[in-house]
């Protein structure tokens, strides 16, 4: 197990250095109209110079963005109008959407901007996504092959302010994008990542549109398994895009990880299940605890080091502006996600925008 899970780890490695990140497409001509879809809830700085950025695209088709929040009371009202006043000539209109149309409330709010989109191609995204001014550009242009059925890319952790964020940039700017290519070389993407995702209008009306999606946890995941149900091909853009994320500490950091796990736990049971096998620390470790020799603690020091080193390399390629790394805590995150990994079979409780929820067997929410 100590062997398998160090080869598995170099696998992913090779798996994610093959991948062309970064790379931009020179200048596509397909840029058709696009209605971007943006749920808010909330709003700090931060927020705003996430919304500013999907203002400033250079895009020639037409763009369409329609901020949805739940409350005319929402903070997030006052970020917006100011934006539509400082962008005169945009299309930008704020959308009170007060009806609930299922227990998740991000998808009720996209039910309800949906019904005010004017294109055929529809992005949605994160409220807490920053993106580059040729972000929308390169993100539609794989939709001119009819065959792809959806966009979406990897998103980083882009501002850890303590150790306990530090910890998570881990798991997501080294381990999940590099798993996910993993996964990728063993068959076709089948799911969505749900930070930046874009697609057709028609693509959606085909699975029954974000209404099928509204009572489920993992959205993204049902919306990019139901288009590749259909035939369609899931595409990862090379483009990385920032998320940041407000100061969290190890109590939130934790329940983050862990409604991440039993989310995966509940979407794809058997991955989940056996990708503790692949934990670069874990297996080497136990070896040693079993069997202390000389040997065995070489292995586990060259395993270690081979750990760290591989973390600081994806993680530098990935973020690619100098963001410190902190990679020695990779060995430390692999031991930690050993708990959460066994925590998510343990229950189905998860907590998400301050309300407590029971996930059933089939991904679906129910309100505790």
């Amino acid at each position: 197990m100590a062997l398998l899970s160090v080869l598995l780890a170099c696998w992913q490695w090779v798996a994610a250095w093959r991948f062309p990140l970064h790379t931009r497409l020179p200048n596509p001509s397909f840029q058709p109209p696009v209605t971007l879809l943006k749920p808010l809830k909330g709003c700090d700085t931060k927020t705003v110079e996430c919304l500013k950025s999907w203002l400033q695209q250079d895009y020639k088709g037409q763009v369409q963005i329609l901020f949805g929040v739940a409350a005319a009371e929402d903070p997030a009202c006052e970020a917006v109008r100011k934006l539509i006043s400082d962008h005169p000539g945009s299309y930008i209109q704020l959308v009170i959407c007060k009806e609930a149309l299922g227990f998740n409330a991000k998808v009720s709010t996209l039910i309800q901007l949906s019904r005010l989109a004017r294109h055929e191609i529809i992005s949605v995204s994160d409220a807490d996504v920053l993106v580059s001014t040729d972000f929308l550009k390169n993100a539609v242009a794989p939709l001119e092959n009819a065959n792809t059925g959806l966009v979406n890319c990897f998103y980083r952790l882009a501002n850890p302010s303590n150790l306990a964020m530090h910890w998570e940039a881990i798991a997501i700017n080294a381990d999940f994008w590099s798993q996910v290519l993993q996964g990728q070389n063993l068959q076709p993407l089948d799911f969505a990542l749900g930070a930046v995702m874009t697609t057709r209008r028609a693509q959606l009306k085909s699975i029954g549109g974000f209404e099928a999606l509204a009572d489920y946890l993992a959205d993204d995941f049902q919306l990019g398994n139901r288009i590749a149900k259909t035939g369609k091909e899931i595409v990862i853009s090379p483009i990385v895009v920032d998320c940041l994320s407000h100061p969290m500490g190890w109590k939130e950091v934790w329940a983050h990880q862990l409604r991440w796990a039993r989310t995966i736990r509940v979407s794809k049971p058997a991955p989940y299940a056996m990708s503790i096998i692949s934990n670069p620390t874990l297996w080497p470790l136990a070896w040693y605890i079993m069997q202390p020799t000389h040997r065995v603690l070489l292995f586990l020091a060259i395993s270690l080091l081979a750990r760290i080193l591989m973390a600081e390399t994806l993680q530098s390629r990935f973020n690619k502006d100098g963001q410190r790394n902190h990679c020695w805590l990779a060995p430390i995150k692999d031991i930690l996600q050993f708990g959460i990994w066994m925590q998510a079979f343990f229950g189905n409780s998860i907590l998400w925008r301050g309300q407590r929820y029971h996930l059933q067997k089939d991904g679906t929410l129910q309100k505790v």
